[in-house]
């Protein structure tokens, strides 16, 4: 079988083990442990070590919290995810000291403006409902400077991209799953810089580090702030 064509399959299988909505909560970890044990541990880890030590950190989508053991060293923050059933799983791993489980979506952030140092997402801009207010509300959150982290599938370059874009129109209807997302670009176009955009598996795999640049930005920002 030629490498891009089992790459492509791969990706399919991950899209169907962890967005079908029959997947129940309960059975979620175990049917995406395989994933985790060949290269998604290794991507979170190297994802996360992006973030800066010591700070204020929101997570957008946390899941059953796979991401908890990779946290940055002395962080304090929030773990969010609109799924009760999620939090609830996650609820009963170890979460990192300092860190809450809040419900929400990445779109209404309850958060006040600049509340926080950082910020992250791992596979998660794939399936929310509108990336671009899911930017705007994370631009607004993170204070002037500072770090926004995602590990994400997109769309690639070249003709393959092409075979994503036929590709989604199954993944949205089967999975509510975007597979043709140019997440980088969405990030641009909501005011972040991207400083660095790491490519996996022919760029359907991508690690997008951002910078917000500039003062504050104004908005809804009378939430819950963190010191």
């Amino acid at each position: 079988m030629p490498a891009r064509t089992f790459k492509v399959r791969q990706l399919l299988t991950i899209i169907r083990r962890t967005r079908t909505p029959r997947m129940t909560v309960s059975r979620y970890d175990s049917a995406i442990a395989p994933l985790e044990r060949w290269f998604l541990k290794r991507l979170r880890a190297r994802t996360l070590a992006m973030l800066p030590e010591s700070s204020r950190i929101l997570e957008v989508g946390a899941g059953t919290g796979l991401n908890f053991p990779f946290y940055p060293r002395a962080s304090v923050g929030v773990a969010s995810e609109p799924s009760h059933e999620m939090l609830a799983r996650a609820q009963s791993k170890n979460i990192p000291q300092g860190v809450s489980l809040v419900q929400t979506c990445a779109e209404r952030l309850p958060f006040a403006d600049d509340a926080f140092d950082a910020a992250f997402a791992t596979l998660v801009f794939c399936s929310v409902a509108s990336p671009r207010q899911a930017f705007a509300e994370l631009r607004r959150v993170v204070r002037p400077g500072g770090t926004i982290v995602l590990l994400e599938h997109v769309r690639p370059d070249g003709l393959l991209g092409y075979v994503f874009d036929a590709l989604n129109v199954l993944t949205v209807a089967l999975f509510d799953d975007h597979f043709n997302r140019r997440t980088a670009d969405e990030a641009r176009r909501a005011g972040l810089e991207t400083v660095h955009v790491e490519r996996r598996a022919f760029g359907i795999i991508q690690i997008i580090v951002c910078v917000k640049r500039g003062t504050g930005v104004g908005g809804q920002g009378s939430g819950v702030e963190f010191e």
